[in-house]
């Protein structure tokens, strides 16, 4: 079944006409017919059944509220130092899919990338790819993607947990800090996990991160592409906060 976010507030009964990229999308490309149904997240985050009953218009009526709740128990922000063209959007796309509530790029010591006065675009471009990815994903939020010009608009952001995943805690072993971090959070509690560009975090970076209070992390024995920690520590998160043991 398909899914959509609509900028307005639903409820059973009401008639609704479809934005025109849900229309194109939904009855055009996924040829969807009058009694056809859908899901709807409206500007409340709240998830709603609808059936289509005018195709020409776009039409539809809300049926139902469904009280389905797929997003993770722990709020978690991701931050990356600036990387590689491309990465940017791999990393939007899954780690949306994966669960992440708000996505920070920033510039750091070893960024190769620059993105100067292309940020405005590229965030604009981003959280298109994290909306379609939530829409895929059947989640109630779209996770907000951002731009901070320097790590200190980082370190100076409250949480309820600060980690930075770090290389050289990895090559000495390091494996039980993540854990205790994530058992240690609680429903609706925040935490914000930051990974460094392709050359990693910078020792005078680290320093600054340990004075703001992050505590750093291995993710497993194995050296991670910059890419791929982000979904690691999501991946972790969620093993950790939503599937339990029976």
């Amino acid at each position: 079944m398909q899914h959509y976010f609509l900028n307005e507030s639903l409820e059973i009964g009401k008639q609704v006409e479809l934005p025109d990229e849900i229309k194109k999308h939904w009855i055009r490309v996924m040829r969807a017919k009058e009694e056809d149904a859908a899901e709807f997240v409206d500007d409340q985050q709240q998830l709603f059944l609808g059936e289509l009953i005018n195709s020409e218009d776009g039409t539809v009526e809300i049926l139902k509220q469904i009280n389905k709740d797929v997003e993770m128990p722990i709020n978690v922000t991701i931050a990356c130092g600036l990387s590689k063209n491309g990465k940017a959007e791999l990393i939007v796309q899954k780690a949306t899919e994966l669960g992440a509530h708000q996505i920070v790029f920033l510039p750091m010591d070893w960024s190769v990338a620059k993105w100067n006065q292309k940020a405005n675009k590229k965030i604009e471009r981003l959280q298109k790819i994290a909306k379609s990815a939530a829409e895929q994903s059947h989640r109630n939020v779209i996770p907000n993607i951002k731009y901070l010009n320097k790590l200190e608009d980082l370190t100076d952001l409250n949480f309820t947990q600060k980690i930075v995943a770090y290389e050289e805690s990895a090559k000495e072993g390091e494996s039980s800090k993540l854990v205790q971090v994530l058992h240690g959070l609680g429903n609706n509690d925040n935490l914000l996990a930051l990974f460094g560009p392709e050359g990693g975090v910078s020792p005078e970076e680290i320093k600054k991160l340990s004075k703001s209070g992050f505590t750093k992390v291995g993710l497993g024995p194995r050296i991670l592409r910059t890419e791929t920690a982000p979904f690691y520590l999501l991946s972790a998160a969620s093993v950790l906060s939503e599937l339990k043991q029976v």
